[in-house]
């Protein structure tokens, strides 16, 4: 059930930023009077599609709708969507109208710089909802994050070989100072830091950075969790615990022989034990006693830990509107700074790419309007960003060809943007297979 709730949320994610990508497109093509024969959500390969507005039922309900200029609709293979310009090169490898007289209403026959609107509007759009989106969060939610200062981290086995320990404090990468706990694995990776500088107990010390590693820090999460120490804040009214005496402060040492400065480090033991009695060591101000404990079939003992403080920081509209902007543009420099490693070989950052099984995974398993905004803002800044890229096929290949055009006044031949379209297509498959075979062998692993 939770592994269908989290593919709903994709697909819905998706198409709305489709739809808005599209429509980007669409905008500028009809402003310049160019002819749009197609707009659909989805591919219609083989030419089946699942809507359109000029066959099936709805232009039965809809007589008028056969006379509309542009079809739309939707297809069957939910790898993206599409806007087809009449006179263009595009997805849907269309040529028959290449092979006719150039006319005013098809885009090739349109000046250049009109041309390259029509091809940057999919990702003006996209970065402009990312604005609207990151505004409206702001006004509404403001931003809330747990303070590096403040917080320790509990790391795995990756940030125990890279140097780190549970419990550590991180107050530098370089001469960066970080703020928000919930980046500091997006900032190692990014920042190329060479030195990490924590406060251990009372040591401050240095951790160098392994550049080798950095590919594992981006297929790795959770190497930076939240060190929760093992104390008490209340106990939960259904817990098998309650009016066994613990109270409010008390620091659960130790469950049975295991060590347990963190409630991370009691998890696995307690999952063993499910069902049955502990014995729990706990620390009361100077005190040490034991109480004998009831273990829930999940594993868990019911009890609320105290939590590191949260930083949140609340805006007006007002104030909103230059943040929203603000979090834009530090997201795609973000962004840009992950293609970028990507594209580095020796970093083997190529392993993190995820296809739409990684994205189910970030969204959450019950519905956030919350977190369901900040994962459609983010998705449309990377589908913005990715559209940039100059591989033919996405809008960056088209934009490529336009300026060339623009700054040597030669237009590439028809033909010569049939073969580009061609090589991009398949430049795009390979993209995604590496995709969909890392997500397969994250599942495995």
């Amino acid at each position: 059930m939770v592994v269908l709730f989290k593919a709903l949320q994709v697909i819905l994610s998706l198409s709305i930023l489709i739809l808005i990508h599209e429509a980007g497109h669409f905008t500028f093509a009809k402003m310049f009077g160019i002819r749009v024969d197609k707009f659909f959500l989805f591919f219609d390969a083989g030419g089946f599609k699942l809507l359109s507005t000029k066959s099936g039922w709805f232009s039965k309900l809809f007589p008028g709708a056969k006379d509309w200029e542009t079809e739309y609709g939707i297809g069957w293979l939910p790898l993206g969507g599409y806007c087809k310009i009449c006179g263009m090169v595009d997805e849907s490898m269309d040529t028959e109208t290449l092979k006719q007289d150039p006319q005013p209403w098809e885009f090739r026959t349109k000046k250049a710089w009109q041309r390259l609107l029509v091809m940057v509007g999919g990702v003006l759009y996209n970065f402009i909802f990312a604005i609207i989106a990151y505004i409206g969060i702001m006004a509404i939610w403001g931003i809330s994050f747990y303070d590096t200062a403040t917080t320790e981290i509990y790391t795995n086995e990756l940030g125990i070989d890279m140097g780190f320990q549970s419990g550590d404090r991180i107050l530098k990468m370089d001469d960066y100072v970080p703020e928000n706990f919930g980046m500091l694995q997006a900032d190692l990776a990014r920042r190329n830091v060479h030195k990490v500088t924590v406060l251990r107990g009372t040591d401050t010390l240095d951790i160098y950075i392994d550049h080798s590693m950095i590919g594992a820090v981006l297929d790795t999460p959770g190497m930076f969790d939240i060190a929760v120490p093992f104390v008490v804040d209340s106990v939960m009214a259904s817990s098998p615990n309650v009016g066994a005496g613990l109270l409010k402060g008390d620091r659960i040492m130790r469950v049975d022989s295991t060590d347990t400065p963190f409630i991370q480090d009691s998890r696995d033991y307690l999952l063993s034990k499910a069902g049955q009695e502990v014995t729990a060591t706990i620390l009361r101000d100077s005190d040490t006693m034991q109480f004998a404990l009831q273990v829930d079939t999940a594993g868990k003992l019911g009890i609320f830990m105290q939590m590191p403080p949260v930083h949140t920081m609340e805006y007006s509209l007002i104030q909103a509107v230059p943040e929203g902007f603000k979090l834009t543009f530090s997201t795609i420099g973000g962004y840009l700074k992950d293609l970028k490693l990507v594209a580095t070989p020796k970093t083997e950052a190529y392993k993190s790419v995820g296809s739409f099984i990684a994205i189910g995974q970030v969204f959450p398993s019950v519905w956030d309007w919350y977190s369901f905004c900040q994962i459609l803002a983010l998705l449309s800044i990377m589908l913005g960003v990715m559209n940039l890229l100059p591989i033919p096929g996405l809008d960056g290949g088209h934009i490529v060809f336009v300026l060339y055009e623009m700054l040597t006044g030669r237009k590439p031949s028809d033909k010569f943007l049939i073969v580009a379209q061609l090589i991009g297509m398949a430049l795009l498959l390979m993209l995604m297979f590496l995709a969909f075979g890392n997500d397969i062998h994250r599942l495995i692993r």
